[in-house]
């Protein structure tokens, strides 16, 4: 248990949620390919998007977590919500 509470302490847990995130962008993208190669590159950018929004908030997570100034903790919200735009965009797009 106290192993768990020096990974949230330190912000490490952090890096570990981005590690799993590493890997499932890559999972994604090679069924994406698998799939339908045509369209492979829009799935990855799609995937890429999605991600990017979700890591800006993982990032702010461990901002928080180890006290960094509150516009450090900012700006990677703001990172995150520009991706959640494009990721919205790029959906939107598609539909068309």
């Amino acid at each position: 248990m106290a192993e768990l509470e020096a990974l949230f302490r330190s912000g490490a847990i952090a890096v570990v949620v981005l590690a799993v995130m590493v890997v499932e962008a890559v999972l994604l993208v090679a069924w994406a390919r698998r799939r339908d190669m045509a369209s492979w590159r829009r799935e990855a950018a799609l995937i890429a998007a999605n991600l990017a929004s979700g890591a800006g908030l993982v990032l702010s997570l461990r901002a928080a977590l180890i006290g960094a100034p509150w516009t450090e903790v900012a700006g990677f919200l703001l990172v995150s919500f520009a991706a959640h735009i494009a990721d919205v965009v790029l959906r939107y797009a598609r539909r068309r």
